[in-house]
C-alpha cells in the first residue's frame, strides 16, 4: 500500500492508496505533521512505501521521521517521470504541476490535455498527444485576488468568496465579487477557448480547492476531479517502484 503526502503552505494531505484505489484521505495543519503521519501509518500497517510532494516548508527531519517506518521518495524534477519535460526551466517547475501532468498521462494517454488547478494560484499545464509537456501559465487565484484588493488599497474591504448575481455591481461589495469571480471565470473560459482553437480534440481537467465552486459556472466542458494531484503522486510512486 502507498502513502501519499501533499504538503502545502499551511495544510498537508495524506492519502492511502491500494494500487490505484483511494482508501483514505486525511487533511490537517502542517504544524501537526508528525502526529498525523504516524497516526495514518498506525491505522494502515500494510503501507510499505510513500512519496512526499512539498510546496511548503517541510523540514528534512520530518521526512526522515517517515523514513524510519517506510521507504520514501521525495518528488522533484530529477525523478523518472512518465512524460517528456520540455519546460525551458525544468528545475523551477513546481512539484504540484509535475504531479498533475503525470495524472493526465495515466488517465488520458495520448491526448491533448489542459490541466487547470484552481487554488492559491491558478495554474494551467498542457501536455500533447506525443506525451510532451510544453508548459502553461500561472495567475492569481480567487482568494489571492480578494486579499490583494484589500491589502493594496486603502478602502476596499476583504470579502468572503461569493457568487455574484450579475456582472453589474451596484455596490462596492458587489463590484468586488463581480470583478473577482467573473474575472476568474472569464479568464479560465478564455484560456480554454484559445487552446481549443489550436487543439480541437482538447481534454480539460479542473482541480484544486476552488474547482467545485467554479465547475458549474464555466461555459466550457471540463472534467472536475478534486483528487487529481493525489492520483498523480500515486502514479509517480508506482512508476518509480517498477
Amino acid at each position: 500500500m502507498n502513502l501519499i503526502v501533499d504538503v502545502g503552505n499551511t495544510f498537508v494531505k495524506f492519502a492511502v492508496y491500494k494500487q490505484s484505489k483511494l482508501i483514505e484521505k486525511v487533511v490537517g495543519e502542517l504544524k501537526n505533521f508528525e502526529n498525523l503521519v504516524f497516526e495514518v501509518l498506525k491505522d494502515h500497517p500494510d503501507i510499505n512505501q510513500g512519496i512526499v510532494s512539498s510546496v511548503g516548508k517541510l523540514e528534512k527531519s520530518q521526512i526522515k521521521a517517515i523514513e524510519t517506518k517506510i521507504k520514501v521518495i521525495e518528488l522533484s524534477h530529477k525523478l523518472e517521470l512518465p512524460f517528456k519535460n520540455l519546460y525551458a526551466t525544468p528545475k523551477t517547475l513546481g512539484v504540484d504541476r509535475i504531479a498533475l501532468v503525470s495524472a493526465s498521462v495515466e488517465q488520458f494517454p495520448d491526448n491533448n490535455v489542459l490541466i487547470i488547478d484552481a487554488g492559491t494560484c491558478i495554474t494551467y499545464d498542457f501536455i500533447n498527444t506525443k506525451n510532451e509537456y510544453l508548459g502553461g501559465a500561472i495567475s492569481p487565484g480567487i482568494r489571492l485576488r480578494y486579499r490583494t484588493l484589500n491589502d493594496l488599497t486603502a478602502n476596499l474591504p476583504l470579502l468572503e468568496t461569493e457568487i455574484p448575481q450579475e456582472i453589474l455591481g451596484n455596490s462596492t461589495e458587489n463590484s468586488i465579487h463581480s470583478g473577482v469571480v467573473f474575472g476568474v471565470l472569464k479568464e479560465i473560459d478564455g484560456v480554454i477557448d484559445d487552446y481549443v482553437k489550436e487543439y480541437s480534440d482538447l481534454t480539460v481537467i479542473l482541480t484544486g480547492g476552488d474547482a467545485k465552486f467554479l465547475s458549474n459556472q464555466l461555459k466550457n466542458s471540463i472534467f472536475a476531479n478534486s483528487n487529481f494531484l493525489l492520483e498523480g503522486l500515486n502514479f509517480i510512486l508506482e512508476y518509480n517502484s517498477k
